[in-house]
């Protein structure tokens, strides 16, 4: 189904060094918790904040809104992460190929071909990288396991391989510090593409992580908009 509002697929790759992430990241995000639920046991889901559901209910309230999304906003800019990203415009899709490819497995070929070009680059490709990923169901899990397996092992764009990737599923409760940035990072970089003329100031916070090439270009290369 293609949303006319929002017509595009996006995945997002948020990249850490493992002693960053435990050291600098779960911890500011556990603080936030604590400081705005008392716990830290709420995941935080872009569509629940964005919809106000529960716990989000009090984001009704503009300025404690306005509060939440400044504090939240700043963890995002102060963390040490490269983003790597694909927006897919299904539209497009749909009308340049007859038949056209799965969404959400061009856009993880697109992510999986420049991690491990950033990982070139880093002299890391020997290193095991684990890549996790959220659970959608028994089916579409073991479609996504097996595209994965496919791309690593040399069927992409680029025919690189990619022993050293792993794939790691997280259930949609699971609390993942890593999962909860990939997921808000998301919707502002479909925003982004579909209508950049419109202020965004989650993508303002957000842009200056994705992965650039030597000119400070991201298009292309640490984010891929196709078609």
């Amino acid at each position: 189904m293609i949303e006319r509002e929002y017509p595009v697929f996006v995945l997002t790759f948020c990249v850490f060094e493992k002693s960053d992430y435990v050291e600098t990241v779960v911890p500011a995000i556990q603080r936030f918790k604590l400081n705005w639920f008392g716990h830290d046991m709420v995941v935080l889901h872009e569509r629940e904040m964005r919809k106000q559901l529960t716990p989000f209910k009090f984001l009704e309230n503009r300025d404690r809104r306005d509060r939440f999304m400044a504090e939240l906003n700043l963890i995002v800019a102060q963390a040490p992460m490269t983003i790597i990203a694909a927006v897919i415009d299904k539209r497009a899709l749909n009308r340049r190929y007859a038949v056209p490819s799965n969404p959400y497995q061009l856009a993880l070929t697109f992510c999986m071909e420049r991690l491990w070009a950033l990982l070139s680059a880093r002299k890391a490709t020997d290193k095991t990288v684990h890549c996790v990923f959220e659970c959608r169901g028994k089916a579409e899990d073991r479609e996504l396991e097996l595209a994965f397996r496919r791309i690593a092992d040399g069927q992409n764009f680029r025919g690189d391989r990619m022993p050293t990737l792993e794939i790691v599923f997280a259930d949609k409760k699971a609390n993942s510090s890593g999962l909860q940035l990939a997921d808000l990072t998301a919707r502002p970089i479909g925003l982004s593409v579909i209508r950049p003329d419109q202020q965004n100031r989650a993508f303002e916070v957000i842009e200056p992580k994705i992965r650039r090439d030597d000119a400070g270009r991201y298009r292309g290369f640490g984010m891929k908009v196709f078609p």
